[in-house]
């Protein structure tokens, strides 16, 4: 497995940009850092605008602008003094082929995690999440979803490769529990009869509380092994117009950031941050709000498993 990441040959990040400027890997047999960061350049499930396959270059280049800060505000403590995290470039596949990418990226995300390692994966859309969670389901069993998107990604009339079915599958699949599962910021159709994630929709969540969505959460989620996966469009237009399907209505970049930081003592195992399309921002405000919830989600991960 040790050749899916031959940064000689594949990677294209192996003298350039990395996620806040932390260091490349360069053996994966041999990672001496905390949490890894990996590329996802892939979009050939995407429904809506295409483009999110140059999303992790967009997320890396604007995480230059939060590298300067000794502790991130409001956080107590400074990042580098709880965890090290290096960048694994991007997972790189034939061109044109999801089966591949699909079952590499599965491989390759288990080759990371087997060692004790978090994953950060930065899409992409947001059909990568399912070989991750299929990846991490073998290292933690069936584990609780945190799904935050403008989407529920449930639906059954997709294709094989599609980023609206991945939510669909993996329950059936029994790599997540539905019971303990929860999607938040949901503004458009699904099945609410027989829906088996909790829900708190977008329309909730601009009326409760940052604190009360956490709680809520957390109830949902109990003590099992968490994934957390953020979909940008989950955030307005407003706030993300760089993505592929956005829907008005959405939560604004402070709403997330308050309810990302309540809800420490989670017990995350995993994480990602998908469908950034940068050939519609505006600014790289998009992009900047990926790399911050990225840069969140990497000191969610430290309360809990480097207190």
């Amino acid at each position: 497995m040790s050749q899916l990441f031959d940064h000689t040959d594949h990677s294209l990040y192996s003298n350039g940009m990395t996620f806040l400027r932390q260091p490349m890997v360069r053996d994966m047999t041999q990672i001496d850092t905390d949490v890894v960061v990996l590329g996802l350049p892939f979009d050939l499930a995407t429904s809506g605008r295409p483009g999110a396959r140059l999303g992790p270059d967009a997320i890396r280049r604007a995480s230059v602008h939060l590298a300067w800060e000794a502790k991130k505000y409001p956080w107590t403590f400074s990042l580098w003094d709880k965890l090290s995290v290096s960048d694994a470039g991007d997972f790189t596949y034939p061109i044109g082929d999801p089966e591949y990418f699909t079952a590499q990226l599965e491989l390759a995300a288990q080759q990371i995690i087997s060692q004790g390692k978090a994953l950060l994966g930065l899409g992409g859309d947001h059909f990568v999440t399912l070989p991750l969670l299929r990846a991490h389901h073998k290292i933690y069993g069936k584990m609780a979803l945190i799904h935050f998107d403008a989407h529920t990604d449930t639906y059954s009339q997709g294709s094989r490769y599609d980023h609206g079915t991945m939510f669909y599958h993996a329950p059936m699949e029994g790599l997540i529990s539905q019971e303990h599962s929860i999607q938040i910021g949901i503004r458009t159709e699904y099945n609410q009869e027989n829906h088996g994630f909790g829900v708190i929709d977008a329309m909730q969540a601009n009326d409760l509380s940052a604190q009360q969505m956490a709680e809520q959460i957390k109830s949902r989620v109990g003590d099992l092994p968490v994934y957390l996966t953020f979909d940008i469009d989950c955030l307005d237009p407003a706030f993300a117009p760089g993505t592929g399907t956005p829907v008005c209505g959405g939560l604004t970049s402070d709403k997330v950031l308050k309810i990302l930081r309540a809800l420490q003592g989670v017990n995350m195992i995993g994480m990602d941050v998908v469908e950034v399309s940068p050939a519609y921002d505006q600014s790289e405000l998009t992009a900047i709000a990926a790399a911050t919830i990225a840069h969140e989600l990497l000191h969610l991960w430290a309360v809990k498993h480097r207190p």
